[in-house]
């Protein structure tokens, strides 16, 4: 006897659902943002896809839930990045008219 079509995608959409939360945590822990946008925008695209498919079990739930944990976390980092990178930016603009100077000099210096 065959088995219901419907029976087959629900582990199937688990896998998947579970497979994007580790592309999310791989690419997050490895600070690898181009890698975590793509996963991000393949979560954009998955997800309504997975949805149409019918109701979530209970196990694809749980899957989902691990999902946006992961993403959760991702977004925590990125955030954290994104915040230090700026601290940094801000630091070498404060510190621009100093390294000017320095050049400046030093190529004055090097000129005959």
């Amino acid at each position: 006897m065959d088995k219901p079509v419907s029976g087959g995608a629900a582990p199937a959409r688990q896998q998947q659902l579970l497979r994007v939360a580790q592309q999310l945590a791989a690419a997050a822990a490895a600070a690898d943002w181009p890698a975590l946008a793509t996963v991000n925008t393949l979560l954009t695209a998955t997800l309504p896809a997975l949805a149409a498919q019918g109701p979530w079990t209970p196990a694809e739930r749980a899957a989902l839930a691990v999902l946006r944990q992961q993403h959760a976390a991702a977004l925590q980092q990125v955030n954290a990045a994104s915040t230090a990178l700026g601290k940094q930016m801000q630091q070498m603009n404060t510190n621009k008219e100093g390294w000017l100077a320095y050049a400046f000099d030093n190529e004055l210096a090097g000129t005959p």
